[in-house]
């Protein structure tokens, strides 16, 4: 057994006392140390005969397990209901595994009902998608109303229960502010109608070991007494100023046993050329890209995310598509055995499943790293134990300033990006000087693809386009070659994007009434601003719907019968934006359309047919019952748009 070097609490030096941890547990911070730590104390507890009973509620990978049971814990029971992550738990509870001795139980926690016995303390965090960045992008965060933001009445039911002396309950920090802290409040009242006090901070991951950015709101919940929270053993606001445990130490003895994929896809080699620690935003007119493929903010922070060895990692996902990072600064996919050591599992715990299904438990999962140091903090505030140091406790008045520094990364990596743009050829940051005119013959097909047509006897649609001084002029007919302008779209920059942008007006013209026009000429357009001025697509130029727009939109009905029909009279109010971009009850944009529910309801699944994006409580479980988002003034959806094949 290890021979700690005891330090009393008035003796620690207040330079670090995870320096004093390091020398007591005869660790160094080389490659994969959390792994040494974790061992260490495993080691340090062995041969205790009294036990500090601990129920695992949705327990996913096992990271919170992992950390509690190495800082000598018992983890009795684990409950979680999905089969992947039950059969990871299941694989490292087998004799000589980590978690050896756990019984798991793979139920849905509403019907979960343990039989056990003196369970000293409940560790856990339920699903947090309902409170999630994705949640609030989908449609605002929907919280309590969600079933799965109700979950935490189950973790209160078995605190009732078993009554247990206290529990540790992580979720992420959006919580607090979701539906103007109504859940929150809600959550703390129920907690300490239990007959608990709580205790509760955002931590960052990286402050605790983690080679990884990753906030999390951690409450901790006693009958009894009271609770500090550890003093950060990495980065600006440790003791002794610790540096945080970097990406590229942190797999450094992992990378050369397999290298990962390389990304491909049309955005895969956009990667190439993106600076370690900065994502698609590198290529953006705010940027000042001369190639600006995508609009400010339209993407996910983690899109085309690459890596900066030197710092740790931004949060790793659990479920993401193709270019979802974190990818390797060399360009590729961190393999399972890397993603592992930036999330600190230990090397030899087995994650159950294939690629989609391991990063999905890992992402997940609380680090364990982190999860050790609060495991150690309850230990020696909440039980009493001896431990081979003593840790030093964050003062309540004390501010972590995690969240004031990430004000000056964005600094950083802003100049890092500028640095890298000066690098490009001159020739290529010159705005498009394009002068062309050109009559195309076009089929639209079902799945909204504008197919160009070899000869000029397969076609729907006529497309003249005449673009010059950076305007872009378009006009479409349909077979019947009519004479006559039926209507008329006019976009042009709004002034406080103008600096930014590189087409300083369109004009789109159709002599043609059929609706399935004016996904034409807008798939039209794309495919002008795709080939011409490197957008990607129309939300590119525009902008993301969550933001100030790039440029206004309206539309004019140059034909005045086609104002008879109800389709024509909404395409007009979307078109010029009445009530788009916005959550909103259907009877309120029934009302500003002067049009009744029904006819609008059957005019908006027409819009969705034509490739315009609406959501609904259908398309999107976070939207609450009779509310309608439409995010976009025109036709955002395409062949790979999965809000395409959902029905309102």
């Amino acid at each position: 057994m290890i021979q700690p070097h005891l330090f009393p609490l008035d003796d620690i030096r207040s330079q670090s006392w995870f320096a004093e941890a390091l020398v007591s547990l005869s660790v160094s911070e080389s490659p994969g140390w959390p792994d040494d730590f974790g061992d260490s104390l495993i080691e340090w507890n062995q041969g205790r005969e009294e036990k500090i009973r601990v129920l695992s509620l949705f327990s996913g990978a096992g990271g919170l397990d992992i950390g509690f049971h190495d800082a000598g814990f018992d983890i009795v029971e684990c409950n979680e209901i999905e089969k992947d992550f039950a059969a990871t738990l299941l694989e490292n509870s087998k004799p000589g595994k980590r978690l050896h001795g756990c019984n798991v139980v793979c139920m849905d926690i509403n019907d979960y009902e343990p039989s056990l016995d003196n369970i000293d303390f409940i560790i856990g965090g339920p699903p947090c998608q309902t409170f999630s960045a994705a949640g609030a992008r989908a449609a605002g965060v929907n919280g309590t109303d969600d079933d799965r933001g109700n979950l935490f009445r189950q973790y209160v039911r078995l605190l009732k229960k078993l009554n247990p002396k206290g529990f540790l309950f992580e979720n992420v920090y959006r919580i607090i502010g979701a539906q103007g802290g109504k859940p929150w409040k809600l959550i703390q009242e129920e907690f300490r109608e239990a007959g608990y006090r709580l205790y509760w901070r955002i931590l960052d991951a990286a402050d605790f070991g983690v080679p990884q950015f990753r906030e999390r709101l951690i409450i901790v919940g006693l009958q009894e007494g009271e609770f500090q929270f550890p003093y950060p053993t990495h980065g600006p606001d440790s003791s002794d100023n610790r540096p945080y445990y970097s990406a590229s130490l942190a797999i450094d003895e992992v990378s050369s046993k397999k290298d990962g994929n390389t990304v491909g896809g049309r955005h895969g080699h956009l990667l190439n050329d993106i600076p370690p620690g900065l994502n698609y935003s590198f290529y953006t007119d705010r940027m000042g890209h001369p190639t600006p493929y995508f609009a400010w903010r339209s993407k996910f922070s983690d899109y085309l995310y690459k890596a900066d060895p030197d710092t740790p990692v931004r949060t790793i996902k659990a479920q993401g598509g193709q270019y979802t990072g974190p990818f390797h600064w060399e360009n590729r996919t961190f393999t399972i055995e890397e993603l592992k050591r930036l999330q600190t599992f230990p090397d030899n715990y087995v994650i159950n499943g294939n690629r989609q299904k391991a990063i999905h438990q890992i992402g997940n999962s609380v680090p364990p790293q982190l999860a050790r140091i609060l495991a150690l903090s309850i230990a020696q505030q909440v039980f009493n134990r001896p431990l081979p140091f003593k840790i030093k406790l964050l003062p309540d008045s004390f501010e972590l300033g995690f969240r004031s520094r990430k004000s000056k990364l964005t600094k950083i990596y802003a100049e890092k990006a500028a640095v890298a743009i000066a690098k490009i050829d001159n020739k290529e940051k010159e705005l498009p000087k394009i002068v062309e005119t050109k009559t195309t013959y076009a089929t639209l097909t079902d799945d909204l693809v504008l197919l160009i047509s070899k000869s000029n006897s397969n076609w729907d649609y006529c497309f003249e386009h005449h673009i010059s001084d950076n305007r872009i002029f378009i006009k479409l007919w349909d077979k019947r070659k009519s004479e006559s302008l039926k209507y008329e779209y006019a976009i042009s920059p709004n002034v406080e994007h103008k600096s930014h942008l590189t087409i300083n007006a369109i004009i789109m013209q159709s002599f043609s009434s059929n609706p399935d026009s004016v996904t034409a000429i807008w798939k039209y357009l794309e495919s002008l601003v795709k080939s011409h001025f490197h957008k990607d697509d129309l939300v590119q130029l525009l902008g993301y719907y969550q933001y100030s727009n790039n440029y206004a939109t309206s539309l004019s009905i140059k034909d005045a019968s086609l104002n008879e029909f109800p389709f024509w009279r909404v395409l007009a109010n979307v078109s010029r934006g009445n009530i788009v971009g916005n959550l909103a009850h259907i009877s309120d944009i029934s009302s500003a359309y002067g049009i009744d529910e029904d006819t609008l309801s059957s005019q908006l699944r027409k819009l969705k047919s034509l490739g315009f994006e609406i959501r609904n409580h259908n398309t999107n479980q976070q939207i609450k019952n009779n509310h309608i988002l439409i995010p976009y003034s025109f036709p955002s959806l395409n062949e790979r748009s999965l809000q395409r094949l959902t029905e309102l």
